[in-house]
């Protein structure tokens, strides 16, 4: 960044953070630093014909020796045709290409033009730094020149409700000082309905919040489990999205160390059908808690995991003869289902008898855990092992 500044960087830029964090003014100061020509374009609005005519312009200055700032904002909205119109432009130094997005780069840039660009991103700004713009703004002529009065609750206030966007907070300030002079906490609550949730349910925020969401469940800290899906429904997260999200963990995360779990994910999911919002979101946060406080394995991932890695080897050997079906003429004659224990004639309703194929005799899968439920089956199953493949 410093070189860039200095008009000594050569390599196009790609600044990835959050909205609020200074992406524009980033590129503008490089432009301004080193005296080049600065063009902007948005995503939102400039097709291929805009950019070609960028290029073009940029194409002739540099004929006379004038180097060009490219800054595309939003670039994660340009299409993969409108992306690629770049790449000869950027590889030839035509322009230096600076381009702001909120989304990963890894994720919505196409794989070219990320390989000849440098990733530099930036965090949300610290609670300093945005109570920082608020002072400067209140002071500042270019702001409101001191004009308006803002009491330190107020700017404690807009500092939180910012989660490091200045540009939020600098919302949040305009909009309460045009109810009087003296703007404070309650002028604050009166001037906004609530503070605006960072989540885009078309981007990686999506993406981040929803993977947090399942790893705190998976974790067992329900309390962040239940932050995280608050915010997902404040922002108007799809519930079903959420309810199908549920489901799976609740097989892959905690299995039969608590089978009640798929029970009561399942039925959430029917009840956000059923009945809809916002009432589905008392069921929501049920399932929540229960999967989150449930005793987690992942046993039954694992077993199934290693029983397909073993057929894609090829562990993949002929059904026992007795297993097969014997529902048809002549499969006697084959030798099919001969032989066949059924296992509701034994007492115990379990016999001795080959199940796998030769080659997976006595292959274990299944690897109970001693977490809830798990305990018990764990004692179970070395008893059911023993008799099915003991030898008579």
């Amino acid at each position: 960044m410093r070189r860039l500044v200095e008009g000594a960087g050569a390599a196009s830029v790609i600044l990835y953070g959050p909205p609020g964090t200074g992406k524009t003014t980033l590129a503008s100061l490089i432009s301004q630093a080193t005296g080049r020509r600065f063009e902007a374009l948005s995503a939102l609005s400039a097709g291929v014909k805009e950019v070609r005519a960028v290029i073009d312009v940029a194409r002739r200055a540099a004929a006379y020796g004038e180097q060009t700032v490219l800054f595309i904002d939003e670039v994660h909205r340009f299409s993969k045709t409108q992306q690629d119109a770049l790449l000869s432009a950027v590889e030839n130094r035509v322009v230096l290409l600076v381009a702001a997005t909120t989304e990963n780069p890894s994720f919505s840039v196409v794989a070219p033009l990320l390989s000849r660009s440098l990733i530099l991103q930036l965090q949300p700004l610290s609670a300093d730094g945005v109570r920082a713009v608020i002072t400067r703004a209140i002071e500042d002529p270019r702001g409101l020149a001191g004009k308006v009065t803002v009491t330190d609750d107020a700017i404690e206030l807009m500092v939180a409700l910012s989660a490091g966007d200045a540009r939020r907070a600098l919302t949040a300030l305009e909009v309460a000082s045009e109810a009087g002079e003296t703007v404070t906490v309650e002028t604050i609550e009166q001037s906004l309905d609530k503070a605006a949730v960072r989540y885009d349910r078309d981007g990686d925020q999506h993406y981040d919040v929803i993977s947090a969401f399942i790893k705190s469940v998976r974790g067992s800290d329900v309390d962040a489990a239940l932050h995280y899906l608050a915010r997902m429904l404040v922002a108007g997260e799809d519930p079903r999205f959420v309810a199908r999200r549920l489901m799976i963990l609740a097989s892959e995360d905690i299995g039969m160390a608590d089978p009640t779990a798929l029970q009561t994910a399942v039925a959430a999911a029917q009840t956000v059908q059923l009945i809809g919002m916002p009432e589905a979101q008392l069921t929501l946060a049920h399932a929540t808690v229960h999967l989150a406080t449930a005793p987690k394995s992942n046993a039954v991932t694992t077993a199934l995991g290693a029983a397909m890695s073993d057929v894609r080897a090829g562990k993949a050997g002929l059904v026992p003869p007795a297993l097969r079906d014997g529902h048809y003429s002549g499969a006697e004659g084959l030798g099919n289902a001969v032989g066949y224990k059924y296992a509701h004639d034994d007492p115990d309703g379990v016999v001795p008898q080959q199940y796998p194929p030769d080659e997976l005799v006595g292959v274990d899968y299944y690897q109970p855990t001693g977490h809830g439920a798990e305990r018990e089956i764990s004692g179970r199953l070395d008893k059911l092992r023993a008799i099915i493949r003991r030898k008579r």
